[in-house]
């Protein structure tokens, strides 16, 4: 019987790949659950499938992913079926108004932020700081260098910019992005933004003319998109992405599929969205025409999130309607583990007190980062 006595089992490149500890336990670095991007393989689109004739900045189409856009061009956000092997959707930006030549503030991104307080396992601000990999397909007609911006933003946006190169057009492509720790940075433990991640994909030069920066340094707006990859120069250009994974260490694993319910439910911690709520109680708060409903939430809210939309309809006990229709304006009372309480205002026959029966069609709760 042979006996093999090692402290770790590394990888070509040198990294320990299995840690032995003095015990016999094995460390297997990032097993389990490890990718700090949410819906990164872009399955949940809430908010629907694709919209056209965006402008500007907003949420759009695939959860938990922002479009950045300040006067370049007008795009249609979607969720496309068009992805590599393993992955059966991607996100897709898609030009149908061009900006061939930007002006100095015009810019084009598309961005993930993530909640500081997932980001505490980096250490950073310490000795014991943690290097991570970024690793992702992209896909797009315009070839080229482009350039990534990550900002610390409890650090005054303190900015990494390395970039990528896109080599072949309409094909996908698989990129890996290491980021340095960084023993001097701060990520606060809240629920604001603690960790951001830029894809600059156009821009005029207040953006464009700086230096790529592959340490961490100093905000600067020139040095996010010194290498400008030009999606949007002309109609029809597009820039896809998916399979999006932030984990910490230097080499990128495969990506960590999770299932569709646990990436909604990951989701909807920011953004929820309900065609129509079951019935709930209701009260008169005390003021005429104004009554207190709780729409119970799938998941504790980052925040307390902005109402928007909605159709409501008010029943009292006997069944006599009190307010049927769209004059009503809210506001949020209170969040708790069970979900927002609402005060409804402008509602006709409510007095203080009264209890009725509400539902609510097609309304959303935002709080997103």
């Amino acid at each position: 019987m042979s006996t093999l006595r090692v402290n770790a089992i590394q990888n070509a490149s040198g990294t320990d790949a299995i840690s032995i500890g003095s015990d016999g336990s094995l460390s297997y670095p990032n097993i389990g659950r490890r990718n700090l991007i949410i819906n990164g393989a872009m399955q949940v689109a809430q908010r629907g499938t694709s919209e056209t004739g965006i402008t500007g900045t907003k949420y759009s189409s695939v959860d938990r992913f922002q479009i950045g856009l300040a006067t370049l061009g007008t795009w249609t956000a979607s969720q496309s079926s068009d992805a590599p092997n393993g992955f059966n959707v991607s996100a897709k930006l898609t030009c149908t108004t061009a900006d061939a030549s930007p002006a100095a503030g015009d810019v084009l991104w598309f961005q993930q932020l993530i909640e500081a307080q997932d980001c505490q396992s980096l250490a950073y601000g310490t000795s014991d700081a943690k290097a991570l990999t970024l690793s992702f397909w992209v896909k797009s007609n315009v070839t080229g260098t482009a350039t990534l911006t990550i900002l610390q933003p409890d650090n005054s946006n303190k900015l990494l910019s390395p970039t990528y190169t896109i080599s072949s057009a309409d094909t996908w492509e698989y990129k890996t992005i290491s980021i340095p720790a960084d023993t001097s940075g701060l990520i606060n433990n809240d629920n604001g933004a603690g960790f951001s991640i830029y894809w600059m994909l156009n821009s005029g030069t207040n953006y464009s003319s700086g230096t790529n920066r592959t340490s961490w340094a100093t905000y600067n707006a020139a040095d996010r998109n010194a290498s400008n990859l030009g999606v949007g120069g002309a109609t029809s250009d597009y820039f896809a992405i998916t399979g999006v994974q932030l984990e910490v260490g230097s080499v990128a694993t495969p990506f960590e599929h999770r299932s569709y319910g646990e990436e909604l439910a990951l989701c909807q911690r920011y953004y929820q969205e309900f065609g129509r709520t079951g019935y709930m109680s209701c009260r008169g708060n005390g003021t005429t025409a104004v009554a207190d409903a709780l729409i119970p939430t799938s998941t504790v809210l980052r925040t307390s999130p902005t109402i928007t939309g909605g159709t409501w309809y008010m029943t009292k006990g006997s069944g006599t309607t009190l307010y049927s229709g769209t004059g009503e304006t809210y506001s949020v009372n209170s969040t708790s583990s069970q979900g927002v309480v609402v005060d409804i205002n402008n509602i006709a026959n409510m007095t203080d007190n009264i209890v009725a029966v509400i539902q609510v069609l097609s309304v959303t709760l935002d709080a997103e980062l």
